[in-house]
């Protein structure tokens, strides 16, 4: 756990937060600006500051996250819908907190990506 670290507390407790999974490793919670009917947030239980750090780190755990996130949109009934799981990594992906994270986003038709 890092100190300073908004998803270490929640993690630890520390924060409030509305937890939709606490699993060994991982953990997940409502995000509270949501970007879509369904977003939650996936994070290690352990900090890593980002995706590609966690990789290097712990490629074991990424997987967890990442399986972590398909288990959220199966509770949350969008898995047969459909779903977006989404690290933002680097300012101009508008990241604001140094926690390794991974978005489950939808319960509605979410825009497309890039150009078409």
């Amino acid at each position: 756990m890092t100190a300073d670290c908004l998803f270490c507390k929640i993690v630890a407790g520390d924060i409030p937060a509305t937890v939709v999974h606490d699993g060994a490793r991982t953990f997940a919670f409502r995000d509270i600006n949501p970007q879509a009917r369904t977003h939650v947030l996936v994070v290690p239980k352990e900090h890593h500051e980002g995706a590609a750090a966690l990789a290097a780190a712990d490629p074991q755990l990424l997987a967890d996250v990442i399986t972590a996130g398909a288990e959220v949109a199966k509770a949350e009934g969008i898995a047969d819908s459909g779903y977006r799981l989404v690290f933002n990594t680097g300012d101009d992906a508008g990241r604001t907190v140094f926690h390794a994270h991974l978005h489950v986003l939808g319960g509605e038709q979410l825009g497309h990506f890039g150009k078409l």
